[in-house]
């Protein structure tokens, strides 16, 4: 029996050993992309950057993974089961802080920035059917918010204590996708839907080409409440099918954030290849027109990744 095992962890050592060799011949770098639902901008976006990494990074394999978006992104990179996540602005110093009610278990002290990347439009779209036109008009209506304690949901919260609304105003509240509440829309099961996202989704896109909607104005004195890293922009006419004139409402910076222990040299050639194939980006989703390396340290929220600043000090972005 002693005989067996002393074989047995004999065998086991040269594996290991060969293995380990296989390993220093050829570094294999995993790099998970945490995005978001498949009907959103996180998602495109996310399958064009591991496309990137899986060329650009040599000895990389690139994976997508589709989440619940910001919350679970930021909790997932904080486990070590992601490489690089999109999230908001207002999610990542939630998750920074440890807010519970934000949906983060404590202070996730492992995040790192990469980049600001685009602007998230907080939409709000009802069918024109509901008669709703301004936010007061919610009232009774059913809205669906987003994924619970997602960005989305976060946003959505922050605009109705602006609003003086509160939930229990709504005559219904659900908690679904982005693709989801525009199928409830389309069928005459729901009024409205509130999702942040880049402009021009493809979910409202869909719902505006399907049946006839309002686009619900956020006014700037409300924006203006929330305050940082809240901003009063407009959705101009013509993004949707339907909508005549520009629309008021509040943008949150989106950001690729990475974790603390992704080596330096893999952070940098993330930041260097996003913004070395800005064309590829913009192709998989317009939202990417907006991502400028000399923007992209605004509002950062966390602390930068070394190898993103070494990056930017390149660039002369950074001193």
């Amino acid at each position: 029996m002693f005989h067996f095992r002393t074989k047995l962890v004999a065998a086991g050592a040269v594996a290991l050993s060969l293995g380990l060799g296989a390993v220093s011949a050829k570094a294999q770098e995993f790099i998970n992309v945490l995005t978001g639902g498949t009907s959103g901008v996180y998602y495109p976006l996310g399958v064009a950057l591991s496309e990137i990494y899986g060329k650009g990074i040599e000895g990389a394999r690139t994976q997508v993974q589709a989440t619940k978006a910001s919350v679970e992104n930021l909790n997932l990179l904080q486990q070590g089961k992601g490489e690089i996540a999109f999230a908001l602005g207002d999610s990542v110093k939630l998750a920074a802080e440890g807010n519970a009610e934000a949906g983060f278990p404590g202070k996730l002290d492992k995040l790192r920035g990469i980049a600001a990347i685009y602007p998230n439009y907080i939409q709000i779209v009802a069918s024109r059917e509901s008669g709703i036109k301004t936010l007061a008009d919610l009232k009774g209506k059913s809205l669906s918010v987003g994924a619970p304690a997602s960005g989305t949901e976060l946003n959505a919260r922050a605009i109705f204590a602006a609003a003086g609304l509160k939930y229990e105003d709504l005559g219904r509240v659900e908690y679904l996708p982005f693709a989801e509440s525009v199928e409830l829309i389309k069928n005459r099961q729901l009024d409205a839907t509130l999702q942040s996202a880049g402009l021009g989704v493809a979910s409202i896109r869909d719902l505006a080409t399907s049946v006839p909607i309002n686009v619900v104005a956020v006014p700037a004195e409300d924006v203006a409440k929330i305050g940082a890293p809240y901003l009063s922009v407009v959705i101009p006419k013509g993004t949707y099918e339907g909508q005549s004139e520009d629309v008021a409402t509040a943008a949150v910076g989106n950001f690729l954030i990475t974790r603390a222990d992704v080596s330096d040299e893999t952070a940098y050639q993330m930041t260097k290849l996003m913004f070395d194939h800005l064309d590829q980006l913009a192709a998989a989703h317009a939202a990417a027109k907006a991502i400028d390396p000399a923007k992209a340290l605004d509002g950062m929220p966390v602390p930068l990744h070394p190898g993103a600043e070494r990056y930017y000090k390149e660039k002369g972005l950074l001193k």
